[in-house]
C-alpha cells in the first residue's frame, strides 16, 4: 500500500474506534452496536480495492480485538473484517467513482449481516456462545438498521477522502516532472544529438574531401613538373 494510503486509513480507523468505543458503545441501544468501524472499512475498501480492503479490514479488526475493553479472542474481528474488506473491494468500479448510492447500500447490509454470521460462527468455534443467549435473529436485525441509518453519514466522506488521497497533487506533479524530463531527455537523445552528429560528420565530409581535392592538385602539379 502507498504511504498515503496508510496515513488515511490508520488515522479514520483509530478515530473510529474511539468514537465506537467511547460513545456508541454507550448509548445502549437495545441489540446490536452500531458498527462504525466496519462503515469505515467498507468506505476505504470500496475506493481500494480488494487487496486494500482486506489489509485495512485486519488491521483495523485487530486494533479492535486487543484495545479495551475487548473480551474476545484476539485475531477474531481482524478475520471477519479481513473476510469483509476483500468482498467490499471486489465491487470496486474501474473507473473509481461509484455512480449510484444503491451499489454501497446493498455492501452494507450484505456486510451488517455477513459480519455479524461470520463474527457468531469464529465465536462458536472457539467456545463464545454469547450470541446464542442475546439472540441471533435480533442481532441480525438491529446491525442492519443501525448500519443502514448511520452509513449515509459516513461511508460517503470516507470514500471521498480516500479518492482524495489518490488523486495526491505532489504526487502529481512529481509524476508530471518525471513525464517531462523523460520527454526533455528523448529530445536530446534523439531530436538534437542526431543533428549535432549530422552537422559533425557533415563537416568531416567536407574536410576529407577539401584534403582529398589538395591531395590530386598536387598530383597533377607534380605530373606537369616531371
Amino acid at each position: 500500500m502507498r504511504l498515503n494510503r496508510i496515513l488515511l486509513s490508520a488515522a479514520l480507523v483509530v478515530a473510529a474506534l474511539m468514537i465506537q468505543v467511547s460513545v456508541l458503545a454507550r448509548l445502549h441501544l437495545p441489540g446490536a452496536v452500531p458498527d462504525l468501524l466496519l462503515l469505515t472499512v467498507l468506505g476505504l475498501a470500496m475506493v481500494y480495492g480488494h487487496v486494500g480492503g482486506a489489509l485495512v479490514g485486519f488491521g483495523a479488526g485487530l486494533l479492535a480485538d486487543i484495545a479495551p475493553p475487548a473480551d474476545h479472542a484476539a485475531g477474531r474481528y481482524a478475520l471477519v473484517l479481513c473476510v469483509i474488506g476483500y468482498f467490499a473491494g471486489l465491487i470496486k468500479p474501474e473507473t473509481g467513482q461509484v455512480k449510484s448510492a444503491t451499489g454501497p447500500m446493498a455492501v452494507v447490509v450484505g456486510a451488517a449481516i455477513g459480519s455479524t454470521l461470520l463474527y457468531a460462527g469464529v465465536g462458536a468455534l472457539v467456545g463464545d456462545t454469547a450470541a446464542r443467549h442475546v439472540g441471533l435473529p435480533g442481532l441480525l436485525l438491529t446491525a442492519t438498521v443501525y448500519d443502514l441509518l448511520l452509513a449515509p453519514f459516513v461511508v460517503p466522506g470516507i470514500m471521498a477522502l480516500a479518492r482524495r488521497s489518490e488523486n495526491d497533487p505532489l504526487g502529481e506533479t512529481n509524476t508530471a516532472a518525471k513525464k517531462a524530463a523523460d520527454i526533455s531527455s528523448g529530445w536530446l537523445s534523439s531530436g538534437t544529438g542526431l543533428h549535432i552528429g549530422g552537422q559533425r560528420g557533415a563537416f568531416g565530409g567536407l574536410k576529407s574531401k577539401a584534403r582529398s581535392r589538395t591531395t590530386r592538385v598536387g598530383r597533377i602539379k607534380g605530373v606537369k613538373r616531371l
